[in-house]
């Protein structure tokens, strides 16, 4: 079940940027903020300080299926914006999966049961 969208206008970035709260660990950077929609949409950006564009497109790919994943672990009404660093480049799936849902805890939206 579906329960998110993407994030794909400048504007809406940099409304979370400013007023979305932010925790990171080694590999990402996370910002959350309510939207006060029923479901959560997801923003990805990758730097080109990571890598060129075959190294961002495939860390984008694998953020958005590690989150994919785990979307109904996450509580929904939130707008997402996760930044991969640039220790991310050299990491697997499982890597960044696992950051992914520390970070969800972090932000207390990943629900354990």
């Amino acid at each position: 079940m579906k329960f998110s969208e993407s994030l794909k206008k400048n504007k809406d970035f940099q409304v979370i940027y400013k007023s979305g709260k932010s925790y990171a660990n080694k590999y990402l950077v996370m910002y959350v903020k309510e939207n006060g929609l029923g479901k959560n949409r997801l923003g990805i950006s990758v730097s080109k300080k990571v890598g060129n564009s075959v190294v961002r497109h495939y860390l984008t790919r694998l953020i958005r299926e590690s989150y994919r994943l785990q979307e109904e672990h996450f509580q929904c009404g939130f707008d997402i914006v996760v930044i991969a660093r640039v220790s991310a480049k050299e990491k697997g799936y499982h890597e960044i999966e696992s950051a992914l849902n520390h970070l969800g805890k972090l932000h207390e939206i990943y629900k354990t049961y």
